[in-house]
């Protein structure tokens, strides 16, 4: 069976997903605000390199862990509804990929697995 990455469509799928994610991000008051002080161009090439990964494709990931890299954030107010937001942002932005619906729930599924990470529980 092809990975999620191939599923998804690649590095192609992967840069326009993660594009379109941020921009749905950025005008989303829920969540935009913790991307205020953020180089865009650095966190969307990170986030690239990051999903690659995670949805089985080449690892070239070298940023921080999931608890690391968003400890500062947690601290900031982080909780549970702006991870809802970022799934639901993410989502949405497959949706309008084309993206089946399974796979979107994949996608769902590996980002909750990590929610706890993320919010350093």
């Amino acid at each position: 069976m092809a990975s999620l990455y191939e599923r998804l469509g690649g590095e192609a799928a992967v840069d326009a997903a993660v594009d379109i994610f941020y921009r749905k991000v950025l005008s989303d008051d829920r969540v935009n605000g913790f991307f205020d002080d953020v180089d865009m161009e650095a966190q969307a090439a990170k986030q690239k390199g990051f999903l690659t990964m995670v949805f089985g494709g080449p690892n070239n990931y070298t940023g921080k862990d999931m608890r690391d890299g968003h400890k500062h954030l947690v601290e900031r107010g982080l909780n549970d509804s702006h991870v809802d937001a970022i799934v639901e942002l993410l989502g949405a932005t497959l949706k309008e990929l084309g993206v089946a619906d399974a796979d979107i729930q994949e996608v769902a599924d590996l980002a909750n697995s990590v929610r706890d990470d993320v919010l350093n529980r």
